[in-house]
């Protein structure tokens, strides 16, 4: 058969038919169902150098059971469920252990807080922890040592306090009302006495009225230029009959710019607080020496003795409200015990400091560092505290 064989062919013309009118459409082409077969076997075989093969694809009966799978034994089963179990147990007891290695400081603070809302003064923790607990705990002792020291210091204080007005008033009372029983005459020496023992209650109570007053910030200072060296001489101008009644020799030296900013009146107390101090304390014969110099932007006021001095376990509380190293407070060798703390007051009211040194038989010195300071505007007037 010929390639073109089984190709309808189209009719020639007729030259007897007449022409239609318009021309007709041509007719679609059509091949024969064989020539179309002969064609796709022609592109099949050009094709198949570049199609893949078939993919066949299994699809396994549901109804047919399987061999394939992770099949475990009884004692597998078992092993598996002894260390799931081991695991659970290792875990809990570590959890527990934590935690009560972290509650047992804390309940430790809760029970030192309880302890001290109840009245302990001395409740402490004891916290080996080097943490934040471990920090927690050493400022809660800091502030329990704290807390107890400044009860105790309330304590003294008040029983100090009712000591040193009860020994004036009862002299008062009792010279009083035998007085009034006709017992005793007021004759001019005992008058004399009365008086001094009143000043004495006065002295006392304005002592701590002023103490209080720093204590509040209250206590105004009145600042304006000061010279001390001339402070100074005025001081030992002051305490001279007191200082050749009690047979000590009484100076004062000076030596650079003395000029600073401070309150005259409380400089001048605080200078003459030390001076009776060391007078008390100098035997007849000792020697008390006011020095007065210019340290760059501070001055310096010291006051030395050759008297009896003080131990070192004393210095610590040498500036402490009633404190004496003499317990049995015999007034011939201190005053009311607040001059020194009103002295230490007034210097860091002037933004300064008030120390000592001293040594057993040897004699003490007290210094007193202000800054110069430069004068306040306005009225001069200052409520440091």
């Amino acid at each position: 058969m010929s390639p073109t064989a089984g190709l309808a062919q189209p009719r020639p013309p007729s030259s007897a038919a007449p022409a239609p009118a318009e021309e007709a459409a041509p007719a679609p082409f059509q091949l024969d169902p064989r020539a179309a077969a002969c064609v796709d076997s022609a592109r099949r075989e050009q094709l198949d150098p570049y199609v893949a093969p078939a993919a066949l694809l299994f699809i396994d009966d549901p109804e047919q059971e399987t061999t394939a799978g992770l099949m475990i034994s009884r004692e597998g089963i078992a092993r598996i469920s002894w260390v799931v179990l081991l695991v659970l147990v290792l875990t809990v007891a570590v959890s527990v252990t934590l935690s009560a290695r972290l509650v047992r400081p804390v309940r430790a603070l809760t029970d030192a807080v309880q302890r001290m809302r109840a009245g302990d003064g001395s409740a402490r923790v004891e916290v080996a922890d080097s943490g934040e607990i471990g920090r927690l705990a050493v400022a809660f002792n800091e502030m329990s040592e704290h807390l107890q020291r400044l009860e105790e210091q309330r304590k003294a204080m008040v029983s100090d306090v009712s000591h040193e007005l009860r020994t004036p008033l009862s002299n008062l009372r009792g010279w009083l009302e035998a007085v009034q029983d006709g017992v005793a005459d007021p004759e001019p020496e005992r008058m004399a006495m009365l008086v001094e023992e009143t000043l004495l209650l006065q002295r006392i109570i304005d002592d701590l009225q002023e103490l209080a007053l720093a204590d509040a910030g209250r206590l105004r200072l009145s600042l304006g230029l000061v010279d001390a060296g001339e402070l100074v001489e005025q001081s030992v101008a002051s305490h001279r009959l007191h200082a050749e009644t009690a047979g000590v020799e009484l100076s004062a030296r000076l030596s650079g710019d003395l000029t600073l900013v401070a309150d005259r009146g409380r400089l001048l107390q605080a200078v003459g607080n030390l001076v009776g101090n060391a007078l008390r304390h100098t035997p007849a014969g000792g020697r008390v020496t006011v020095t007065a110099r210019g340290a760059g932007e501070a001055v310096v006021i010291e006051v030395a003795d050759t008297g009896e001095g003080i131990a070192p376990e004393h210095l610590p509380h040498v500036f402490d409200r009633f404190w004496r190293a003499e317990k049995s407070r015999n007034r011939r060798t201190g005053g009311s015990g607040l001059g020194l703390a009103i002295v230490r007051n007034l210097a860091e009211l002037h933004g300064g400091t008030a120390e000592v040194a001293a040594e057993p038989g040897r004699g003490a010195v007290f210094t007193l560092r202000l800054p110069r300071g430069r004068v306040p505007s306005g009225d001069g007037e200052s409520g440091q505290g």
